[in-house]
């Protein structure tokens, strides 16, 4: 047994369930968090696919009664198939604009310096967000349009740049087109499940010579149980937090957390691995 590779897992498998469905990038942080660990080989990639199922087995089960009575009409009820479209229609733009240029975003950004750029200006996007009037028109998930959806999915996909955050576009942008911040973030998450379902699949099959069950089980094992219980701590977390508050603290957040990131890098005192 590999302690030290079991106590990188658990790491990881908290950032990835902290951040994941905060407006914070999950992306951002287990780049950063697997280049401090010296956990970023073609294994650590693999590893990622992992722990985001955890996190999205914590949605599953959070919202499991919705889920369930979605699965059960869709057959006779038309706010269940609704919803469903819904779903599909704003999984597009980021399927489809990754499928095309998700490679070359990976080769070019999916790196610390430029990571924490992105960080720096979603905050700025969301104190505008924020600072702006709110006209909300959409209290609910389920009164959301198909126009309304494709509009979500654009938004979503700016999270082709890592460190914007998949979950923070989508809940921002969501009010910026007149949603309230619960059905916004309601959405986001639920948003997340085709999206990172199909993201993991897909990255599974391009790695799947790495997958080794035997020798990897215990380490992915700890992960993906560390990445279930934070997300769902996380998310309970964060649906209190939007009946009371506004998303301004996630911005300064990002601020502080970019500066530190390019400040280190640039004064030596962390080796990034950065061009």
């Amino acid at each position: 047994m590999d302690i030290t590779l079991i106590i990188k897992s658990l790491i990881l498998g908290v950032v990835e369930g902290l951040t994941e469905f905060l407006p914070i990038s999950s992306t951002g942080h287990l780049i950063l968090a697997g280049d401090l660990l010296n956990f970023n080989d073609d294994k650590a990639k693999l590893f990622t696919i992992v722990i985001q199922v955890g996190a999205i087995l914590a949605i599953c089960w959070e919202y499991r009664a919705k889920i369930g009575s979605v699965l059960s009409g869709l057959t006779s009820d038309k706010q269940a198939q609704k919803f469903v479209l819904n779903l599909l229609i704003a999984f597009m733009p980021l399927a489809t604009l990754g499928l095309l240029f998700g490679k070359h975003i990976k080769a070019a950004l999916f790196k610390p310096v430029p990571v924490a750029l992105a960080f720096i200006i979603g905050a700025f996007v969301i104190i505008w967000a924020e600072k702006r009037e709110h006209k909300i028109r959409v209290e609910s998930v389920d009164d959301l349009s198909p126009l309304d959806a494709l509009k979500l999915g654009i938004a979503q996909a700016f999270a082709l740049i890592p460190g914007t955050s998949r979950s923070g576009a989508t809940i921002i942008g969501g009010l910026l087109f007149g949603l309230s911040r619960k059905a916004s973030t309601e959405f986001s998450f639920f948003l997340a499940i085709p999206t990172l379902v199909v993201a993991s699949l897909y990255d599974l099959y391009k790695h799947r010579d790495l997958l080794h069950v035997e020798s990897d089980a215990l380490s992915f094992a700890v992960g993906l149980i560390a990445a279930f219980i934070s997300a769902l701590l996380a998310v309970k977390g964060l649906l209190r937090y939007i009946s009371h508050h506004d998303f301004i603290i996630f911005a300064w957040y990002r601020i502080v957390f970019g500066v530190v990131v390019i400040a280190s890098a640039y004064s030596g005192l962390v080796q990034w691995t950065v061009d």
